[in-house]
This record gives structure tokens, C-alpha cells and sequence, in this order.
């Protein structure tokens, strides 16, 4: 009977990007495996990505929607402001009312909010109000000046009303009664018309300076008739109109007195008025030259507040908030009697041997009441008793040498310590 030699066992090969895995037929299998870059930590450059996208998603989608919100507030104008003598706000320091007026009286009436769009709009035919002129600068109006538009100002400054009525008039400042009423006191067909108004009390003169053309005032003073509110020039085929108040314009005011009629016939001349309420940000000129920092969009402060909502956002999502105490296990292990000569090394140099003999009595008294059976809450008295009956020694020694004063020198606490250790030697051999 031939003996027959069993096959060597067959070693199972991994290739690259196989495996082996057994079966349950006793044989190995081959397993295709996918190769998978593996990061120093053991995870996935896709599984790190996912992690950070699960962190980041919350304020990425914060952002998303407040720069969503800030794009649509930057695109979507609304159909009326509150701008103070603007012809689209409604408000009572409004100026629709007379806006809507003229306009229902075949008047094209454009709103524009930078002396570069006002001096590009007026041209002959057309009447340019300057509805404020506290933020102008000097080239501003001496731009809106060289238009050939006829000009109506609403409480002009000084240098406006000097450049547009060639030093012929000039601001006057009086202080009457502001619920007077005034008569026209000239034949200006508007203030004809008008009757009567209220003046603020800033009023206009000729200053007797001015070259050409004819200005009158009219609306005198009670008590200074050289001054009045409503100023008048003509020079040539323009006409410059000036009223020292803006209740011609605003929709509270104007349905008193004379200033409706006052506002249309003003500024109802001519077929096309070009209203202009200046940004105060607006530096713009006739050339279109402006300095950058300064010529800011409209919907800037909405954008900057709005970034300034997501930045305290932010911050107090992300900031660090305490919580609850933890544990934590010290990064090197130090050994108990290392601690010991350290904090003794720290004593000596501070010279605090009273520290040092309080932590050797409050030890050695802890360690005596544990070996006596009393508790952690045991009085001096008790304590001193029960070492008193285990050593045999007086009660006085042992009070003196457990809550005693504290050492004098060095020496004294030397000796104290080798005291509490004999002591302590007496009661474990009792």
C-alpha cells in the first residue's frame, strides 16, 4: 500500500488591488478591493471633507441668504423714500404732493439725486430746483449755476444765492414772528398769485453788488422791509427764483396760504422740471470727476449694516462660552514625594515656615485620628485625649505640639516635625 504525498499548500497571492477572504468552500477567494488614499490621521480625504462641510454649512448658509438679502434690497427700489423734499416720499417732510400736481398739469418731472445727472438734464426749456444745497460744494453750484436752465432754490446758502444771482442778492438773517403773514409787496406774477406765506424767518436783500439783470424781493419783513422771503432775477431769457422756506414744498405745508400756488407757478413754467434733492454723499461734478471714497452708493449703509448684523452673528456663535468643569489627565505623571520637596522648596524660599508647620500638624493629625478610630470631624480637644491615652503623654505637650504657635527659626520646625514623628511612631506601636 503506496503511501500518497499530499500537494504542498498553496499560499493564496494578493495582487494589487485584491484581497483574499476565505469560503466556505475551504479555498481562498479573490476580492477586487478599491484603492483609497488613506491621510496620516486614517481618514479619507473624503470623509475629512465632509466633516468640515458639516461644520461650515450653518454660517456658509447664514451668508448665503443675508448676501442674498443685501443683493435684493441693492436691486429692488422702492416706489416712494423718505428723502426730505423728494417728489416720490409721501411723508408730511415730503414733496409728492406738488410733484403729482404738476405732473397731472402735463409737467415732466425728473428726480435726480447728483449734480452730474441735474446739470445733464436741464438745458433751456427747463426748470432746475435745487431743493437742498447744505451738502454743495462751491463747484457743485457754481455747475448748476452755468446750466441754462431757469433755477428755483429752496433755502439756498449764502454762496448758492450769490453765484446764481451775481452778488445781486444775498441771505439776511431775521427773526419775526413766524405765524406772520406776509403780502407780496412786488408785481411777480407768482407772488401775485400767491397772496401770502410764512417765512422761517431767514430772509433775502439786495446787496447792491450784483451787474446786470433786475432782482426784486418780495414777501418783506414786518419789520425790516429791505428784506423779504422770495427773491426774484432776471438776467437775459433766465429767470432765478429763491424762497427762504420749504413749506412751498413739503406736503404738510403746503395746502396754507399761498404756497401751492407759490410752488406751481414757480416751478410749473416751463414743460420739463429737473428736481434735485443732492445726496450728501454726492461729490460728482460736470465732468463726471468724483472722489471715489466719498461718491458711496445709496444702498451702502443697508449693505454695511447688514455685514454688520453677520459679523456680532458670528461672533457669538463661534465665540467661546464656559461650561461645566472637567477632568483631564496631566500630560507627565508626577511622583507624590517630588510634589512634596517642591512645594517645601517653595516654602523655604519664602520663608514661610508657618505654612510648613500648619501642613505637618494638619498631616499628622489627620493621619493619628484615622489610626485612633475618630472621625475627620473630630475637635482638638478629642483628639488630643485620644493620643494623650494611646502615648501616655500629657495633654498640655501634645496641644502644644499639634495646634501650638508656629516656629520660630528653621530649628524649631526641624524639631517640631521630628516630634510629630515620634508621635506618630508611639501611637502605630501602641
Amino acid at each position: 500500500m503506496s503511501a500518497t504525498t499530499p500537494p504542498p499548500p498553496t499560499t493564496p497571492t494578493v495582487s494589487e488591488g485584491t484581497a483574499t477572504s476565505p469560503t466556505t468552500g475551504g479555498g481562498p477567494r479573490s476580492v477586487t478591493t478599491a484603492h483609497v488614499p488613506v491621510v496620516g490621521d486614517g481618514t479619507t480625504a473624503g470623509s475629512r471633507a465632509r466633516r468640515r462641510w458639516r461644520r461650515a454649512r450653518w454660517p456658509v448658509t447664514v451668508l448665503v441668504v443675508l448676501l442674498a438679502l443685501a443683493g435684493l434690497s441693492a436691486i429692488a427700489r422702492p416706489t416712494t423714500s423718505s428723502t426730505p423734499l423728494a417728489p416720490d416720499n409721501p411723508g408730511p417732510g415730503g414733496g409728492r404732493a406738488v410733484a403729482e400736481v404738476l405732473r397731472d398739469r402735463g409737467v415732466d418731472v425728473t428726480y435726480v439725486q447728483t449734480v452730474a445727472d441735474a446739470v445733464a438734464a436741464s438745458g433751456d426749456g427747463t426748470t432746475l430746483l435745487v431743493a437742498q444745497s447744505d451738502f454743495l460744494l462751491d463747484e457743485q453750484a457754481d455747475a448748476l449755476v452755468a446750466t441754462a436752465a431757469d433755477l428755483v432754490l429752496v433755502a439756498p446758502n449764502e454762496y448758492l444765492l450769490s453765484a446764481a444771482t451775481g452778488g445781486a442778492a444775498e441771505v439776511v438773517y431775521d427773526w419775526p414772528d413766524g405765524s406772520a403773514v406776509r403780502e407780496p409787496g412786488c408785481e411777480d406774477p407768482a407772488a401775485r398769485a400767491a397772496e401770502r406765506i410764512r417765512s422761517d424767518g431767514v430772509g433775502y436783500a439786495l446787496s447792491g453788488a450784483g451787474a446786470g439783470g433786475s432782482t426784486v424781493v418780495c414777501f418783506p419783513s414786518p419789520t425790516e422791509p429791505t428784506a423779504g422771503a422770495y427773491v426774484v432775477h432776471e438776467a437775459g431769457d433766465r429767470t432765478v427764483r429763491a424762497v427762504d422756506t420749504a413749506s412751498v414744498l413739503r406736503n404738510d405745508t403746503v395746502p396754507e396760504d399761498g404756497n401751492a400756488a407759490l410752488a406751481l407757478w414757480t416751478l410749473g413754467a416751463e414743460e420739463r422740471l429737473v428736481w434735485l434733492v443732492p445726496d450728501p454723499f454726492d461729490t460728482s461734478l460736470t465732468g463726471g470727476d468724483e472722489q471715489p471714497a466719498l461718491a458711496l452708493p445709496p444702498w451702502t449703509g443697508v449693505v454695511a449694516l447688514q455685514l454688520l448684523v453677520l459679523v456680532v452673528v458670528v461672533a457669538l456663535w463661534r465665540g467661546r462660552r464656559l461650561g461645566p468643569l472637567v477632568t483631564e489627565d496631566l500630560p507627565v505623571v508626577v511622583r507624590a514625594a517630588e510634589t512634596t520637596r517642591g512645594r517645601g522648596r517653595l516654602y523655604r524660599r519664602a520663608g514661610s515656615r508657618g505654612h510648613a508647620a500648619a501642613g505637618l500638624r494638619a498631616s499628622a493629625a489627620d493621619r493619628l485620628a484615622g489610626r485612633l478610630g475618630l472621625p475627620r470631624s473630630a475637635d482638638a480637644a478629642s483628639l488630643v485625649d485620644a493620643v494623650a491615652r494611646a502615648t501616655g503623654r500629657p495633654p498640655d505637650q501634645l496641644a502644644h505640639l499639634l495646634y501650638g504657635p508656629p516656629p520660630a527659626d528653621d530649628a524649631a520646625l526641624l524639631e517640631l516635625a521630628r516630634h510629630l514623628d515620634q508621635i506618630e511612631s508611639e501611637v502605630y506601636h501602641s
